[in-house]
């Protein structure tokens, strides 16, 4: 079970020397890549997996770990993610526990967040405020399960001021990721911080894999204040965590890394274990999708000692009934949300989100169906994302043609067609 008697401390020590933890949650970016579904939404507020949003998965992961102060910074198109972690994201406030999303207010000067390092440079107040010891900073739109009281714990015995989670990926893959390059004869210290290398060196005790930064990290605070303090006045910066704060940690040799493989987090299945999915395009974004709905699940949802916490709303169960000239429903290798209606239509590996609506004779396979979609009696839809709202009319073909798609305005990427939320035929 998730340590949650710290209450925001590294646990399993004398009260006299618990590290005191903020969690920050960088949840400003736009998503580009993920349009038409970031056209109304920042990334992190995506829905994914029927119920949740995207941002679920890091505050899962962070309060399952036992942190319960926690902020989240916004920026993009924030509303819909503002609003869904004022209403779900609900702690205690006895012991002072916390999520909060705080948008960008220009505290240095007139402009925006102009990366994750200015982001959180312009909410030092936040540090200030807590006055912690540790700051687990995290992205919010990857999706994983990891138990970041074991980073932190090794972080500590590290003695390093910054330590970098990474996930290990085939040396062929190297030119996709930020590549941690490590002392051979200290193979949790940072030697070298390579973006997207095209020859790199594969670790020591397996030459044909290297370490790809997932994009969180753990840091003593005073030392992230100063590195974010400084890197506002420098010319050249891209302000950016990976970019330009962990390189500075690396090349004053300060710089530890975290192999993901060694976290053990409860409940975890040998398939399952180690997972994570950095779903920034439409193909990632859909593949992660079929990987929940698959028999033997890579990621499995149904993990009750690790949940992944949400909110859904007051939705009826999931109902399977006959069509009005007694179509039988036919549902396989599907994820079906609280809400759905399925009246005499055939769903395969597919994932329905709350509200959904399927009608007689119509078939969904190989779709991910956002809030709310209805699916006209005789329709086809395959390989297809429909954002919130979307109708598809009676005995309408999505997906089947992709010529026919494009033509008729909608984004053809990947061997998918998708519309964007309300988007109509």
């Amino acid at each position: 079970m998730p340590n949650l008697l710290g209450c925001g401390y590294v646990g399993h020590m004398p009260p006299s020397s618990r590290k005191k933890v903020l969690a920050i949650v960088l949840a400003g970016g736009e998503g580009k890549r993920l349009m038409p579904l970031t056209a109304d939404r920042a990334k992190p507020a995506v829905p994914f997996a029927g119920i949740y949003r995207l941002i679920d998965f890091a505050l899962s992961n962070v309060v399952n770990s036992g942190y319960l102060q926690v902020v989240v910074l916004t920026q993009y198109k924030s509303h819909s993610l503002d609003r869904h972690v004022t209403q779900t994201w609900r702690m205690s406030t006895m012991l002072g526990n916390y999520v909060t999303p705080v948008p960008a207010q220009q505290r240095v000067g007139k402009h925006w967040y102009l990366g994750s390092a200015d982001a959180i440079y312009q909410s030092l107040n936040l540090i200030k405020d807590e006055k912690p010891d540790i700051v687990v900073v995290v992205g919010a739109d990857h999706v994983y399960r990891m138990d970041f009281h074991q980073m932190v714990k090794a972080h500590v015995a590290s003695g390093a001021a910054c330590t970098v989670a990474a996930i290990r990926q085939p040396i062929a893959m190297a030119d996709q990721f930020g590549v941690i390059d490590v002392h051979p004869d200290e193979p949790s210290k940072i030697r070298e911080f390579l973006e997207k290398p095209t020859d790199p060196v594969g670790l020591p005790d397996s030459p044909g894999e290297v370490l790809a930064s997932m994009g969180n990290y753990v840091f003593d605070a005073d030392a992230l204040v100063e590195a974010v303090t400084r890197d506002a006045t420098e010319i050249g910066s891209k302000h950016d965590m990976g970019g330009d704060i962990v390189p500075s940690f690396v090349r004053r040799q300060q710089a530890a890394v975290y192999d993901y493989k060694d976290n053990d987090v409860p409940g975890s299945t040998d398939r399952d274990r180690g997972y994570w999915r950095d779903v920034g395009t439409l193909g990632s974004y859909y593949a992660a999708h079929m990987d929940v709905v698959s028999p033997l699940p890579v990621f499995n949802l149904y993990n009750f000692s690790w949940p992944i916490y949400t909110s859904y709303g007051p939705q009826p169960p999931a109902k399977l009934v006959k069509g009005a000239a007694g179509e039988k429903p036919f549902v396989d290798e599907a994820v079906l949300s609280p809400g759905v209606v399925v009246t005499g239509g055939s769903v395969q590996s597919s994932v329905l989100s709350p509200a959904v609506r399927v009608g007689a004779g119509a078939e969904v396979t190989g779709s991910v169906l956002m809030n709310g979609v209805q699916v006209g009696d005789g329709a086809v839809v395959r390989n297809a994302i429909l954002d919130k709202n979307v109708v598809v009319p009676p005995g309408a073909r999505l997906g089947v043609d992709p010529e026919e798609d494009r033509a008729r305005g909608f984004v053809v990427e990947d061997g998918l067609t998708v519309l964007g939320k309300d988007q109509t035929f």
